[in-house]
């Protein structure tokens, strides 16, 4: 039975949504406030702060209020562990596929002695 990750699971769901995904896009230039994250987006506020709260609870995103001011950062340590689920399913794809190559190989090399 395959072991699944809470914490990739809510990282993936997060990521799974269009507003999600460009937000993080934003953040990798740096912390943005509320209302800088909300202003390329045609929605109401409290429909975009849904979208924060599920980055600030898959742990991809951190907030910080300062006065009225809400801003939000990247927590680049989720995107590492990220990066490690992805290279370690990349080296098992790798292996299954040189396998295979090897297979196909082999096999056309059996059809060619045997004509």
């Amino acid at each position: 039975m395959p072991q699944h990750s809470p914490l990739l699971d809510e990282v993936f769901h997060a990521l799974a949504d269009p507003t999600r995904r460009a937000v993080v896009e934003r953040l990798g230039s740096g912390p943005a406030s509320t209302s800088v994250l909300a202003e390329p987006f045609d929605m109401a506020l409290p429909s975009f702060s849904q979208h924060l709260g599920v980055l600030v609870r898959s742990g991809l995103v951190t907030s910080q209020k300062e006065g009225r001011v809400r801003t939000y950062s990247l927590s680049p340590g989720v995107l590492a562990s990220i990066d490690q689920w992805m290279a370690a399913q990349r080296d098992v794809w790798e292996k299954r596929l040189d396998q295979f190559d090897d297979f196909v190989v082999a096999l056309h090399n059996d059809k060619q002695e045997s004509e």
